[in-house]
């Protein structure tokens, strides 16, 4: 074991797409061929290079594991499977002579192939980043190969730098495992848990012998409901990891286990999982003390020597640290515990953009309030200088947070009298519609769809020519009229596509948008948009969240215009396509300084002028997606009924001001939907449409048992994969979905929108989706008595 302490100051993840999204743009090139493996290794370690020279150049030492090593081409639980040699059975094939994953074998595992779905993709706790779920079965192998990260270890000793390799923890792994296909029935991942545990002491050996002198474990499964349950499994873990001061003869490193993003164990006595961590032997423990519990003064005693690395710079959202308040907190802290204090952010900051000195194009009140990546580096060393030498040495840095948060909240746009006014006045019917009966009918009347009707989520894909023609407008290369004629011709080119496909229920394609969430910022007050603040969201998809910094209001009508021009080019009714309050809020950084309830309402009653303008238009179908109403979901069962209901509402007050006739869709996609269906079935839209291709309609069975009787569309096509599926697979999903969902309420679309996927993939994958929907028709047909 090294004998080196924890350093003062550290921070438990970076940003790893790269400023200009580097790493998306080199993966993305050897998936289209047009790069060699090499090619791709050499961009990885040129961004890796960078990134470690500058956390060293804000202040991180390059010598005492301050710098964590977490990088990945795609997923850190993808990374953690490749480590553990951990393919399913029908990926077996992938596997080298050892077992080991390869480039291509992981990015199948990611992607999926012609013959095979990809491993099935969910959202990382309750944030807005995908991983990869393992497949894990009583037979999954589990092996020590960690050369990826020991050669990273190795190459940056090389330069000079003692990094900290990163592994998801292996109690947090198993807990976001899936059975594999074929499992017993009543088998968990965590059954597997001796076998994991001799698999990661392996792979710390071979760090060890990298060169690595701390290995950070990441443990978040810690904070979730079944937290209180899973501090005795990490225990026996942790003990066998720990227990033992050499591996086999050779000094293990010292271990550091981190809890972000809640309250680790029991939430009725915080400190009490970080205590029983430490019980066992490791060296450091984190907890994350922004969305987490302050410990308990007898559970930090508990701590003994291990080391408290304690979580006050918030690692998932972009506002300054009120330095002072975090001092104060860190001080309390340091006279409790037995042992070193270190400071640290909450989590990995793979959820903020790299650095506000990035956005030259930022309102100029809104920098002095923010802080991204590379500025939350400078916070954790301003408090953990503070912590070892007192105030004195960081006033200046304690009097500008001072003066930032007094600045935001005196700032006209902050606070709006009418919006406040507004909202005073809301009443319960406000968030009521006519019964679900009632409505049924006259949509029907007024729609005359068939059984099982056919649409898209929403967007299609977005060429180049339309990146193209945004990009000129916005630097003044061609005028408005000139654009807005680009518009039209392309949403005329989408809506007879649609047509020639054979859909039922069409939608414009949103070539105008940027963003499902951005496009909403630009149009409404109280946002500020990023030029390069873009964050991971799954493998090389990035997004730009906007700044929700102020009262929300929106000015004038914005998606209407666009809806009626697409509505005038064809008879089929077309949907009006709008964003949910909830995910307004989720894909955006949101003002802190009040509760998420009141700016969900805010957003909603924006939301509301524009329905009621697409209804003046005559649009007979509207959807408000809301993908992100699972995302938000506390991990504890006691928090969750409260953001249900402030939720729920939200979309209500949103959609309850149409007429019966009216169709309120909405959309959710990778959210768990078994887990919310009260909270869904509460929103009260008319038909809801929900990701369930790559579960292979595991959804179908959730539904059934809940007895839900409002219009569905469980997804038929994977649109997360490149591959087209094929008729007979989509014919196979539709006679699950039938078997579960009474036939007058289902509807057939893909899980999500089409903007990431090409065209010739799309239509492909459709042409089949409304062939395998006609299929299904006459397949019913046939059964109706003569």
């Amino acid at each position: 074991m090294s004998s080196n302490t924890f350093p003062n100051a550290t921070i438990l993840g970076y940003p790893r797409i790269g400023p200009n999204r580097e790493l998306k743009k080199a993966v993305e090139s050897y998936w289209k061929g047009d790069s060699t493996h090499a090619e791709l290794n050499a961009a990885a370690e040129a961004l890796q290079d960078r990134t470690i020279d500058r956390l060293v150049e804000l202040g991180l030492s390059a010598a005492d594991s301050s710098i964590p090593a977490d990088f990945a081409l795609y997923d850190q639980v993808l990374d953690t499977t490749a480590a553990l040699g951990a393919l399913p059975q029908r990926f077996a094939d992938l596997g080298g002579p050892d077992g080991e994953v390869g480039t291509d074998a992981y990015f199948t595992l990611a992607r999926g192939d012609k013959e095979r779905q990809p491993l099935e993709m969910t959202k990382w706790f309750d944030t807005n980043y995908h991983y990869l779920v393992p497949e894990i079965g009583p037979e999954t192998p589990f092996r020590a190969l960690a050369d990826g990260l020991a050669g990273i270890v190795k190459r940056q000793s090389a330069r000079g730098n003692t990094l900290r390799p990163v592994l998801v923890g292996p109690v947090t792994y198993l807990l976001l495992s899936k059975p594999e296909e074929g499992a017993p029935e009543g088998f968990d991942p965590l059954d597997r848990l001796d076998d994991a545990v001799a698999a990661y002491r392996g792979i710390i050996a071979q760090l060890a012998a990298a060169g690595a002198e701390w290995v950070q474990l990441d443990e978040p499964g810690l904070v979730t409901e079944r937290g209180s349950t899973l501090v005795p499994l990490a225990e026996k873990a942790y003990a066998a990891l720990a227990g033992e001061k050499e591996y086999d003869g050779v000094a293990r490193p010292s271990l550091f286990v981190t809890t972000g993003y809640g309250t680790a164990g029991d939430i009725t006595a915080p400190g009490a999982g970080l205590a029983a961590l430490a019980s066992t032997g490791i060296e450091a423990v984190h907890a994350d003390l922004v969305r987490g519990a302050i410990p308990a003064a007898g559970q930090l005693t508990a701590l003994g020597a291990t080391r408290l690395v304690a979580g006050v710079v918030d690692g998932r959202n972009i506002w300054r640290n009120d330095l002072a308040a975090s001092l104060q907190t860190l001080v309390g802290l340091e006279s409790a515990v037995a042992g070193d204090l270190a400071v640290a952010t909450t989590t990995s900051m793979l959820h903020v953009p790299h650095d506000v000195t990035l956005e030259p194009s930022l309102p100029e009140h809104l920098p002095g309030w923010l802080a991204f990546a590379d500025q939350k580096v400078a916070e954790v060393l301003t408090l953990a200088k503070g912590l070892a030498d007192g105030t004195a040495g960081i006033e200046a840095e304690i009097a500008a947070s001072d003066a930032a948060i007094e600045h935001r909240a005196s700032f006209a746009g902050t606070r709006v009298e009418s919006v406040r006014q507004r909202q005073a006045a809301l009443t319960e019917q406000d968030i009521d519609r006519a019964p679900a009966e009632q409505r049924a009918e006259a949509q029907k009347a007024r729609l005359n769809l068939p059984d099982l009707p056919t649409t898209t989520i929403g967007s299609f894909p977005q060429t180049g020519e339309v990146r193209k023609a945004r990009a000129e407008f916005r630097a003044g290369k061609i005028t408005a009229e000139q654009y807005d004629q680009f518009l039209k011709e392309e949403i005329a080119r989408v809506v007879a596509l649609q047509e020639d496909l054979g859909l039922d229920v069409l939608v414009h394609g949103e070539p105008e948008r940027n963003d499902m969430v951005q496009y909403f910022a630009e149009n409404f007050d109280g946002f500020a948009e990023t030029v390069n603040g873009w964050v991971q969201s799954y493998g090389s998809r990035c997004t730009r969240p906007s700044i929700l910094w102020g009262d929300v209001t929106r000015p004038a009508a914005f998606t209407a215009p666009w809806t009626r021009y697409a509505q005038s080019l064809t008879e089929k009714p077309l949907k009006g396509m709008l964003t949910g309050p909830v995910t307004i809020l989720a894909w955006s950084f949101v003002r802190n300084d009040q509760p998420l309830g009141e700016t969900a309402d805010q957003v909603a009653l924006a939301l509301r002028d524009e329905i009621a303008d697409l209804e003046a238009d005559g649009t007979a179908i509207i959807q408000v997606d809301e993908p992100a109403l699972r995302e938000l979901l506390p991990l504890r069962a006691a928090d969750q009924a409260s953001y249900l209901k402030w939720s729920v509402e939200s979309f209500r007050l949103a959609t309850s001001g149409v007429r019966p006739d009216t169709q309120i869709h909405t959309h959710l996609c990778y959210s768990e939907f078994g887990e919310v269906i009260a909270g869904i079935d509460g929103l009260n839209a008319d038909v809801t449409s929900i990701e369930a291709a790559r579960s292979k309609m595991e959804v179908a069975a959730d539904l059934a048992e809940f007895g839900y009787r409002r219009g569905v569309g469980p997804g038929v096509y994977d649109i997360h994969s490149p591959r087209v599926p094929s008729t007979e697979e989509v014919e196979s999903l539709i006679k699950t979905a039938i078997a579960n969902v009474p036939l007058p309420q289902l509807w057939i679309n893909p899980d999500c929108g089409l903007k990431t996927r090409g065209y010739e993939e799309t239509v492909a994958s459709l042409r089949n989706v409304v062939a395998a929907t006609e299929s299904a028709r006459a397949a019913l047909l046939a059964e109706v008595p003569a």
